[in-house]
């Protein structure tokens, strides 16, 4: 391992094995996510420039397309970011005969042992956040080729299966058909937040549909305000609510109207 690029941030241990102690913190943070996916998206997309230089890899963290949220890391934060990687042994450098800087590639698919369409939708979960198996079939084709949503769904029970879990399965969001997923490098805090948006996103929903309704049934009657305050134009026919509509003014109204008019 390069000394030169291996700094090691003020403050944090060294030789920690995450696979033994305790005390790291067993998730990722949205940054190294970030940057773990980008490495395996590299090595499937572009392979003659893999292992990922620093700046490739920078590159790919701040990439505008097929990244969701997008992200602006700036390089010595992403160095940073890959000794942490080391550190779990999610991510290695790799020092390449004639080249002039060292290059990184990730280990995700040695440490959970998992094949390429396993990894294509993992990667995928994690560089553009919770999607539907068909949504995973359609975005993950560069990274492998699923012929049909069954397969994205068998590769995804293999990723909840494993222990611990990587993927998740959500509840059903408000008004969709299809279930959603999602990966737990994170934790399980992404299943909580998503729980309170989705609440939160039904209780508005029930909101505008209940302000609707509401204004549904007081438009008939703002409309049949204005027309009474037309009668004298033309007595016998109201504003109706539809332009197939008339609305016949109740018989006292028009003979009191009748009886004023003639006096």
């Amino acid at each position: 391992m390069s000394q030169d690029v291996s700094v090691i941030p003020a403050g944090e241990n060294t030789g920690i094995d995450p696979l033994v102690n305790p005390l790291l913190d067993p998730f990722l943070d949205p940054f190294e996510i970030r940057a773990l996916a980008v490495l395996a998206e590299k090595e499937a997309l572009t392979p003659d420039s893999y292992p990922l230089s620093l700046n490739a890899l920078v590159n790919g963290c701040n990439q505008l397309s097929s990244r969701d949220p997008v992200m602006s890391i700036a390089e010595p934060t992403v160095l940073d970011i890959l000794q942490r990687l080391m550190q779990r042994k999610l991510v290695v450098a790799v020092n390449q005969a004639g080249a002039r800087v060292p290059k990184y590639e990730h280990r995700m698919r040695v440490k959970w042992l998992l094949e390429q369409d396993k990894l294509a939708v993992l990667t995928t979960l994690m560089l553009r956040g919770i999607q539907t198996a068909g949504e995973l079939r359609s975005r993950c084709g560069r990274l492998h080729e699923f012929a049909t949503v069954a397969e994205v769904e068998v590769a995804l029970q293999f990723l909840i299966g494993k222990y611990p879990p990587l993927v998740a399965r959500l509840t059903k969001a408000p008004g969709t058909k299809e279930p959603r997923y999602a990966h737990l490098l994170a934790g399980e805090e992404v299943l909580e937040q998503q729980a309170i948006a989705d609440a939160m996103s039904g209780s508005a929903a029930v909101l505008r549909a209940g302000s609707q309704d509401r204004i549904a049934q007081l438009d008939p009657v703002w409309r049949l305000f204005q027309s009474i305050s037309s009668w004298p134009s033309n007595p016998n026919r109201l504003i109706a609510p539809s332009a197939s509509m008339a609305i016949q003014p109740p018989r006292w109204v028009l003979t009191s109207y009748s009886q004023s008019g003639s006096t």
